[in-house]
């Protein structure tokens, strides 16, 4: 995304982060939950979404997944992605992303949360900057301090990282080097 697209007051919330915790169904997915035969779920990750995460890792920003379901797949993908923080079955997303502040010893206010639904909208209220995929339930959206270009599941998530690695100037390094982390 091109610099000059994003919003002065979105660039400089952005700036302060130093935590973003994504949701994962309809955040980090399309949303679909596909069943086998047997039960067992699958998802469906974009790997520009991995890639970005990667990143903010290597860029010294925490990450983290928080998710109502438990799933042993957001399991999976969270280990994949080196993502240390990763709570599944949260009820209070916002409890849980006070608590992941608290231990960073961090402010609300340096920490972001992609969310795109009911279950959300507490933890995008409560954080420094609010979130959401283009495709978003039109719930979340009001409260978001910015909306992605790009849908759920298909490089949302990655917008998101670029505008914060933007933000705090690392993109430029990243892009220079021109290889992964």
């Amino acid at each position: 995304m091109d610099a000059g697209n994003y919003p002065i007051e979105v660039l400089e919330r952005a700036a302060r982060i130093r935590l973003i915790a994504f949701d994962v169904d309809g955040t980090l997915t399309d949303g679909g939950l596909v069943f086998d035969s047997e039960g067992r779920e699958s998802k469906r990750f974009h790997v520009q979404d991995g890639m970005g995460i990667v990143l903010l890792r290597h860029a010294g920003i925490e990450t983290a997944l928080v998710s109502a379901r438990p799933s042993p797949v957001t399991a999976a993908r969270g280990r994949e992605l080196g993502i240390h923080r990763v709570h599944l079955g949260e009820r209070s997303k916002l409890d849980c992303v006070r608590r992941m502040a608290e231990e960073l010893g961090i402010a609300m206010e340096q920490v972001a949360f992609m969310g795109d639904d009911l279950p959300d909208l507490a933890a995008l209220r409560g954080v420094g900057l609010a979130l959401v995929p283009a495709d978003a339930h039109p719930w979340a959206r009001p409260v978001a301090h910015w909306i992605t270009p790009r849908a759920a599941g298909h490089g949302a998530a990655r917008d998101a990282c670029d505008l914060l690695l933007h933000a705090q100037g690392r993109l430029k390094d990243i892009l220079e080097r021109g290889e992964h982390p």
